[in-house]
């Protein structure tokens, strides 16, 4: 026999499945990540409607039954984050987000911290967010997920050499190494070049609260340069979302 079960919980993904009912992919406070099924919320005046939406946190009522996924038999809007789903580049930058979470915390394990930073960014992207190029390079969606990758154990080395320990100029970064380079160390390490006021701008995302940020085009594209060489080389993945925004 299975057992209910209450929990605050975000939807990072919603996948269509049979005729009238959705997987959901949750990512929940006390459980972590969780999958679910949500049966007939695909039908005309379902019960569940925009309470289940991609972005959405709700307070869930699931079954755990024998299978993988549980059910789930109630849902109830805390923040609905309907107006970062109606404007397309908060709608990237929040699914970019997502995606982070469902790839770094992919274990049915609380993270209370990464939990709550979700909850955070998300309920920043409901209000005035200083606009990148591309969702790819927002402020916001750079500084969410180095903290998630700070969560997971992948803190960037910003301080000194992070090949040779010397506290020279960072020029560089190098994913192996776990951090910024200084020029001697660039090379052999084969990291990337960065721009001179990019490991700053890098530091600050990550030492500051999380917040809706312009940063300069060149440290915008080198963090996340950094952000994705460091899913690749420490998680072995990629994100789709950052190049589909």
């Amino acid at each position: 026999m299975g057992r209910s079960y209450k929990t605050d919980a975000v939807v990072l993904r919603s996948i269509r499945f049979s005729e009238a009912d959705r997987v959901l992919h949750l990512f929940t406070l006390d459980r972590g990540r969780v999958n679910a099924i949500a049966k007939g919320v695909r039908k005309t005046g379902s019960r569940f409607g925009a309470r289940l939406e991609p972005l959405t946190r709700s307070a869930l009522l699931l079954h755990e039954g024998r299978g993988e996924l549980h059910t789930i038999s109630g849902a109830d809007i805390i923040s609905s984050h309907e107006a970062v789903r109606a404007d397309n580049y908060t709608l990237a930058v929040g699914l970019i987000g997502a995606e982070a979470v469902l790839k770094l915390h992919a274990e049915p394990e609380p993270q209370p911290r990464a939990y709550q930073g979700l909850c955070r960014f998300l309920d920043l992207l409901g209000g005035p967010v200083e606009r990148a190029s591309q969702p790819a390079r927002d402020g916001l969606g750079l500084a969410f997920q180095l903290k998630l990758l700070a969560l997971a154990g992948y803190l960037p080395h910003l301080v000194s050499c992070a090949s040779c320990g010397r506290d020279e100029r960072l020029v560089g970064f190098s994913p192996s190494a776990g951090g910024g380079v200084c020029a001697v160390c660039l090379g052999p390490t084969a990291g990337f070049a960065v721009g001179e006021r990019s490991v700053a701008a890098i530091e600050g995302l990550l030492d500051r609260p999380l917040a809706s940020v312009a940063l300069e085009p060149r440290a915008a594209a080198d963090a996340l340069r950094v952000v994705e060489e460091t899913y690749a080389h420490h998680g072995g993945f990629r994100l789709r979302t950052l190049h589909t925004g």
